[in-house]
């Protein structure tokens, strides 16, 4: 059921229910409303037990009256910006686009302009309020240097439907990296949690008591002589930096990783370098190559896939030319859609 904005709902708590949590119960009603949704619903006052203001997690007991108001939609602070990237789909429900590196997905902190989100606003006007006033339409996140596909939700409903899909761990995420050291093996499965790092508090960690489960699935598609992997990877979890934390605690970061890979240094004394014959890396050499999830309106399995960006492919050509590894399999990166839908 969708709410209708400025309007009241009311909600009882019927015998043998007890002790169940107020945004808990709201998010099992069909109320097609995120938790994270109804909790700022009811930090923001417009949610009642009783006719008297709660808390997220007051308990409900039997014969509690609940109540919601549903605000109408309040302007954006955001002034809509042009900014640099590619759409690959857009329909009446979502826009699907190739993220540059570079490019930060929303306002944060140092970033209160030229951000992905004022991009979007500027290119189609309307976008999902779910995520704030902040995040209109986001419903996951690539890092600043991480390249590649993303979908937007322009509408309430979509990002709702978007959202249970990611959380439950229906959408295909894949991507390609270029990670350093020798990968032993040809795929192999990363399964360890993650949490925020105990002293630096901006990164995150493998936490092996108390992380929350984080899952990597990886495949060799070349190998290089000079000391550099090529991997596809899938991933079944989607935890903050989880392929980069992963891959770091394993031994093989991602290249051109500022925070979990080699520094500076490492980069100046490498002989490639020393030569000349390596383009200089300036962010993490990870790509989202592609995004697969069950259209909200077609209910259909769609697939959209994009090329490496020239940066990448220009790293990969030239340690092919230094040094290339007989033992590849490129044919895993093809074909790559620029633009378009793939059904099934």
């Amino acid at each position: 059921m969708e709410l209708e904005a400025n309007k009241k709902y009311f909600y009882e708590i019927h015998q043998g229910s007890h002790d169940i949590r107020l945004d808990v119960f709201l998010a099992s009603c069909p109320v097609n409303l995120t938790r994270s949704r109804i909790q700022t619903l009811i930090k923001d006052g417009h949610v009642k037990v009783n006719t008297r203001s709660a808390k997220p997690g007051h308990r409900l007991c039997p014969g509690d009256q609940v109540s919601l108001f549903v605000p109408p939609s309040s302007p954006l602070p955001l002034e809509p910006e042009e900014m640099g990237f590619d759409i690959i789909h857009e329909d009446d429900s979502i826009v699907v686009l190739n993220k540059p590196a570079g490019l930060v997905v929303h306002p944060a902190p140092g970033h209160a302009t030229g951000t992905l989100v004022h991009g979007l606003l500027e290119h189609c006007k309307a976008l999902s309020g779910i995520g704030g006033k902040l995040r209109p339409g986001i419903v996951h996140r690539l890092d600043r240097d991480t390249s590649g596909i993303m979908v937007v939700a322009k509408n309430d409903l979509t990002h709702t439907f978007l959202t249970k899909q990611f959380k439950s761990g229906l959408v295909k995420k894949k991507y390609v990296a270029l990670v350093h050291g020798q990968m032993e093996g040809d795929r192999g499965r990363i399964d360890l949690p993650i949490a925020r790092h105990p002293k630096k508090r901006k990164q995150m960690s493998v936490i092996l008591s108390g992380g929350r489960g984080a899952l990597t699935l990886w495949q060799k598609l070349e190998e290089f002589e000079s000391g550099f992997s090529l991997l596809s990877i899938t991933l079944k979890t989607g935890r903050t930096h989880q392929i980069r934390v992963h891959l770091s605690y394993i031994g093989h970061p991602v290249a051109g990783d500022p925070v979990y890979g080699y520094g500076r240094n490492w980069w100046k004394k490498h002989p490639l370098n020393k030569k000349g014959l390596f383009p200089k890396i300036t962010r993490q050499m990870l790509h989202a190559v592609c995004l697969g999830f069950i259209h909200p309106e077609k209910d259909l399995f769609v697939k959209f896939e994009t090329p490496l960006p020239d940066d990448m492919a220009q790293a990969i050509q030239a340690l092919k030319q230094c040094n290339h590894h007989p033992n590849s399999n490129t044919s895993l990166l093809t074909p790559m859609i620029l633009n378009g839908m793939e059904l099934g």
